[in-house]
């Protein structure tokens, strides 16, 4: 099974990104984050053979999940703040496979109200994630989750070193998920390796040289990581003309 994971910057502007993407590279699973508007092209990707579902808001995040396969809808909020409105989650059941897509708060700037929203956020997550792991049921848990895990994750750590994805509240949080006994795919194959971005900003020509980020992660519980075959950053879509500033991240399981 392939499953990707693309934060697309609004859908409607990428959406023939996206469907040329999917035409080419053919993922079972496609998790897409920063939807940006309130509908949802879902006949676009069943004439492409994709079921889909989507949790939108105006203007703002959203997140949605395109199969091959059923989907079973579990949960479109994140369990613990009944206040929190944004449309940042989505909990599905796929081929017996928990797949969570998420598009975790930025933060910025640091210590303002949207700091601690992102680490209130963040242990949401951690107490859901503590007990997914407890019921068993194989679970991958995709998207943006804005955080820059550790130096080697950034092309300049001091170009970093007061934004919130740098911080060491939310990178000591992700460790917490590690912890959990959950594999963080792509480093677990390429350890040590430098220079792997998902994000280059639009200025400064980031992405021509290689000025990005690693914050599009894919975390798999034990009895998933044992079936990863691959894991790869796509770069092709982001040097087409008018990209999202992210690339897709995909892995591949037996």
């Amino acid at each position: 099974m392939k499953i990707a994971s693309w934060n697309v910057n609004s859908i409607r502007a990428r959406l023939d990104h996206v469907t040329a993407w999917l035409k080419e590279r053919q993922p079972d699973v496609l998790l897409m984050q920063e939807l940006k508007q309130t509908e949802f092209p879902a006949l676009v990707f069943k004439e492409l053979g994709y079921e889909s579902v989507a949790v939108t808001q105006k203007a703002y995040n959203g997140v949605a999940i395109l199969s091959r396969y059923p989907i079973e809808t579990i949960n479109t909020t994140l369990a613990g703040d009944e206040q929190d409105s944004h449309a940042r989650f989505l909990e599905a059941t796929i081929e017996g496979i928990r797949v969570v897509n998420i598009y975790l708060p930025n933060g910025n700037p640091v210590g303002t109200e949207k700091f601690a929203y992102k680490l209130a956020w963040m242990d949401r997550l951690h107490k859901e994630m503590t007990a997914w792991r407890k019921d068993g049921l194989p679970m991958v848990v995709g998207g943006d989750f804005n955080v820059i895990p550790e130096d080697i994750d950034c092309h300049k750590p001091a170009s970093w070193i007061h934004d919130a994805l740098f911080q060491p509240e939310p990178r000591g949080r992700y460790r917490a998920l590690l912890d959990l006994g959950y594999t963080d795919a792509f480093r677990s194959l390429h350890p040590g390796e430098g220079g792997q971005f998902t994000f280059w900003d639009y200025f400064r020509q980031s992405f021509e040289h290689n000025r990005g980020i690693r914050i599009d992660h894919f975390l798999l519980s034990p009895d998933v990581a044992d079936r990863l075959q691959s894991c790869v950053i796509d770069l092709g879509p982001r040097a087409q003309p008018k990209p999202s500033d992210h690339t897709p991240i995909v892995v591949e399981l037996r």
